[in-house]
């Protein structure tokens, strides 16, 4: 199984990353051992979604990161959002 995961970073920002192991790449960003969230810990899984395919979890992946893919993961998750004042 191949994942696409969102943490909610200590300064209100939304991470979007992808993991085959995701228990594995939690503790790796949870532990300070990813760069780009070593520094905005702590962080929470606030979202992630599920894919047979690697490929098609590297396609969501990159969508998400997308002007369009944010403007949807908003749309999607507006309700969590509104619930950490990130709205």
């Amino acid at each position: 199984m191949y994942y696409v995961y969102l943490l909610l970073l200590k300064n209100k920002q939304i991470y979007t990353g992808f993991s085959s192991n995701l228990k594995r790449r939690l503790l790796e960003h949870k532990n300070g051992q990813v760069i780009s969230t070593k520094h905005k810990r702590p962080l929470y899984l606030i979202h992630y979604e599920v894919y047979s395919l690697k490929s098609d979890a590297e396609r969501r992946e990159k969508f998400l990161k997308t002007s369009d893919g944010k403007f949807f993961l908003k749309r999607q998750i507006s309700d969590l959002l509104k619930k950490y004042n990130l709205k």
